[in-house]
């Protein structure tokens, strides 16, 4: 079980896919099926169970990956720390980002980043906050940036972006055509409504409407801002998103929703008491200066 081994183990764990897989590790997926059913067959166990189109982890698979994700650190750690004595940082940082504003957020971290540190590379990966910190409580992702709320009893955190939310409609729809630039939740009350599936969004929104008394007509609920944008431009109902699911084309129109609340707040967080690389922990305390200025 030597460390090419672990580090295939943890790539397949993390994509739960092999296809996917191979992509990333650059070889083809027979022999990166091979090491895995080699490795299972040396540990004497199943470390996945094989689906028709993903894989899930055994609870010995699960136990592996946070072993080998820690010899990896280890070993990774004490290579860059070696390496920083000579010539600085080096490594691969992953990090997980919802939509909205968070990749742009993150954008300008990275770039400054590459800049002092050009031997370091970036890892990202995607999805809403829920399956982020779902991945960060399995240890399969470090390092996030997710909207609020959150679990403060796995993370630590602190606030690095606000974004308004907005409704996204048909250009054409009687609502779009009003010269106001903002909308009210009184004159959404009628409107099929198209929200995030996050739980605590779709509460949220709930209790916008409860406030003025009415009931909201929820038709459907999505995590991908970019299909709820293209729902709303189809005409199927009016979506209420962060502004970043505005994408500009002649058949959608946004207009922010009245209310200091209307908002969602997007967060830096990484696993409490979990080891960190150097490179992650240099990476923490880059972002934590930027934000203490």
């Amino acid at each position: 079980m030597d460390l090419k081994t672990l580090r295939y183990f943890v790539v397949v764990a993390e994509e739960l896919n092999i296809t996917r897989a191979s992509k990333i590790l650059m070889m083809s997926q027979p022999p990166l099926s091979n090491q895995i059913k080699n490795l299972e067959e040396e540990l004497n166990t199943t470390l996945f169970i094989r689906g028709k189109r993903h894989l899930e982890l055994t609870d010995e698979g699960r136990y592996l990956y946070q072993k080998a994700k820690d010899i990896l650190l280890l070993n990774d750690k004490t290579i860059n720390e070696i390496l920083l004595m000579n010539k600085g940082l080096s490594g691969t940082i992953g990090i997980g980002l919802v939509e909205g504003t968070a990749p742009d957020i993150a954008a300008e971290w990275i770039s400054e980043f590459l800049k002092m540190h050009p031997h370091v590379k970036f890892r990202i990966l995607d999805g809403n906050s829920d399956d982020l910190i779902d991945k960060m409580r399995a240890g399969l992702i470090s390092l996030a940036v997710i909207t609020s709320p959150y679990d403060q009893i796995l993370l630590n955190s602190f606030k690095v972006g606000e974004e308004k939310m907005v409704a996204l409609m048909n250009k054409d729809h009687p609502l779009a055509k009003s010269p106001n630039e903002k909308i009210t939740i009184e004159q959404l009350k009628d409107e099929k409504i198209i929200v995030p599936s996050r739980k605590i969004h779709v509460d949220a929104i709930v209790k916008w409407f409860k406030k003025d008394h009415f009931e909201p007509n929820i038709v459907c609920e999505m995590d991908n801002y970019l299909d709820a944008a293209a729902m709303a431009g189809r005409g199927v109902g009016i979506s209420i998103f962060p502004k970043t699911a505005y994408i500009m084309n002649n058949s959608l129109i946004s207009k922010e929703i009245e209310g200091e609340e209307k908002k969602v707040d997007y967060l830096f967080v990484w696993r409490k008491g979990h080891q960190l690389s150097t490179l992650e922990e240099n990476f923490i305390d880059f972002i934590k200066n930027k934000y203490s200025k």
